[in-house]
């Protein structure tokens, strides 16, 4: 391994963790529903998962073929960069919204998650290219450790800066910006040399969609495990976008109870990442995918069981499930990064985005839909998300741990 290459591509997962611990996770998301929108009657939580969802489908739809196209003009980098800067653009626009600009907060938002769902793709595909198979595990789990400790620090950082949300937003954009730098400084170069322009990447892209899909599919290991994680990451997504607004609104949480609540979890799950990212190597990632989805049965359905004036027994399940988070997303890139054949990185790790994309459109349509029709009944709409880490459990148990060599020999011709 290159362990230069490495370190700057771990200390991206650094970088961008603090947008979704302060703009998605807690503080966005509450300034968003109870002072741009209000949720007297969870109207709040309903277009905040309206927000979450949209800008969710556009990545879905765009990573596979943008995947693709990046693979065949060999421009991984400038697209990972594009992204980037979307969502920097976006975050720092957040000072000019006022509260009542419903519209206006809502596409910006939309702009700034397009932004950074849609960089991640990209940075993902290289990890099967800076590191060998026996190692990924270890490496992805240190930069989700890593990651959230950046979300820890964002978190710490926007405390004192919550009488001016001006200066929050700020803030993120510059830890963001300063700390991908040796990123785009350090891994490797694009290389468009012997590849097709990009113009015609991208109409090989969209018109060919359709048969990547089919020919993917068309793998069953692959296919069981991308179904798999479409579900159970549905669930991590839904639960990671409603936690701030169910902590608030349900146990009664303030913004500084909410801001030192998520600096734990992601102490919790900076802790889960790091102590689970060997074991994913010698175990393999589909033993500590098991074990973590089943805690996270426990926690969703433990949520409906605690007492609405226990913030205490609300913050011990969610220390117990930011143990787990870390480790389920680590351990799911690390399978992927064992199916993907070298020279399809940015390919396969798009589709890979789809599902994991297009499935968070289900949650957290649900969950506000679910609150909403029940007039705020928040503990009912989180016992949905049980449902999505049961079905992932099931669908992922006939998948194969090992090496794909039928998906590698497929994508060979």
């Amino acid at each position: 391994m290159n362990h230069k290459q490495v370190r700057s591509w771990i200390l991206f997962d650094f970088a961008n963790s603090v947008y979704p611990a302060v703009i998605t996770s807690v503080v966005f998301q509450t300034f968003f529903i109870n002072s741009i929108v209000g949720n007297e009657a969870g109207e709040g939580d309903l277009l905040w998962g309206r927000a979450v969802a949209l800008s969710a489908l556009l990545v879905a739809l765009l990573s596979p073929a943008l995947g693709a196209i990046a693979d065949r003009s060999g421009v991984r980098k400038k697209f990972l960069g594009f992204f980037v800067g979307l969502c920097l653009i976006g975050v720092a626009l957040f000072p000019t919204i006022e509260p009542g600009m419903v519209s206006y907060a809502f596409a910006l938002f939309v702009l700034a998650n397009v932004g950074f769902e849609g960089c991640l793709p990209f940075y993902n595909a290289y990890l099967p290219e800076l590191v060998p198979p026996e190692q990924q595990g270890t490496v992805s789990g240190k930069g989700f450790a890593l990651g959230y400790l950046g979300s820890a620090v964002g978190l710490a950082l926007a405390l004192p800066l919550l009488g001016n949300l001006d200066l929050v937003w700020l803030m993120v954009f510059a830890m963001f910006l300063v700390f991908s730098i040796p990123s785009f400084w350090f891994l490797p170069a694009d290389d468009p040399r012997g590849k097709e322009s990009i113009g015609n990447s991208a109409k090989w892209g969209v018109s060919n969609f359709i048969s990547l899909w089919k020919e993917v599919m068309a793998v069953k290991p692959v296919r069981n495990f991308l179904i798999a994680y479409f579900f159970y990451i549905d669930g991590v997504l839904t639960a990671t976008y409603m936690a701030a607004t169910l902590a608030s609104t349900t146990f009664g949480y303030t913004q500084n109870e909410l801001i030192y609540l998520f600096f734990l979890i992601q102490l919790s799950a900076l802790i889960g990442a790091f102590l689970l990212a060997k074991p994913t190597d010698r175990l393999g990632p589909k033993k500590i995918l098991n074990g973590v989805l089943v805690l996270w049965i426990c926690v969703a359905l433990g949520v409906y069981f605690v007492p609405d004036s226990s913030k205490l027994g609300f913050a011990g399940l969610g220390l117990l499930a930011g143990f787990g988070l870390g480790s389920v997303q680590s351990a799911s890139r690390s399978f992927m990064a064992r199916l993907t054949p070298k020279g399809k990185e940015a390919e396969i790790f798009g589709f890979y985005a789809f599902c994991g994309k297009s499935s968070s459109v289900v949650g957290p349509l649900v969950f506000g839909y679910v609150a909403f029709l029940t007039g705020g009944n928040q503990k009912l709409a989180i016992m949905t998300v049980s449902i999505l880490f049961i079905i992932g459990l099931m669908l992922l148990q006939p998948v194969p741990q090992n090496h794909n060599e039928e998906f590698a020999d497929k994508y060979s011709h």
